[in-house]
């Protein structure tokens, strides 16, 4: 399992009237992290489009245990399992200190980079993220 962490500041405008932080901005995190998960795995999002492959999310599932407010550091520590034969599953965990904030799942589908039709994870990604792991 491929694991990543990703660190950051809440904006003041990530808050809602209640001074916490609005729930919609947790995925935005989260797909932030992935992002960088697969820049550490493989290089960037571009590196797969230019291979001929990209993620599409199929499921995201979302908890959360504790509120996080205005100018907190935060880290989103991500883990990627190894792929399936179309899908690669990732848990994530958003900290404060060691408070758990949130926690998180996301599915997403491999595609064709150019039909966006979805397809079988190639060799060569399995391998990166195996050898990430």
């Amino acid at each position: 399992m491929a694991r990543f962490s990703m660190p950051l500041r809440v904006r003041y405008v990530e808050c809602d009237m209640q001074g916490r932080v609005f729930n919609g901005h947790y995925l935005t995190w989260i797909d932030m992290a992935h992002t960088e998960a697969l820049r550490g795995v493989v290089g960037g999002i571009q590196v797969l489009v230019d291979r001929g492959i990209d993620v599409v999310v199929a499921a995201a599932e979302l908890q959360f245990r504790l509120p996080a407010g205005f100018d907190e550091e935060l880290v989103v520590e991500v883990a990627l399992d190894q792929p399936g034969r179309t899908s690669l599953r990732s848990t994530y965990a958003i900290r404060r200190g060691t408070d758990v904030v949130a926690e998180a799942t996301m599915i997403h589908v491999c595609v064709d980079a150019t039909t966006f039709e979805k397809r079988e994870w190639p060799d060569w990604f399995r391998d990166e993220v195996a050898a990430a792991g």
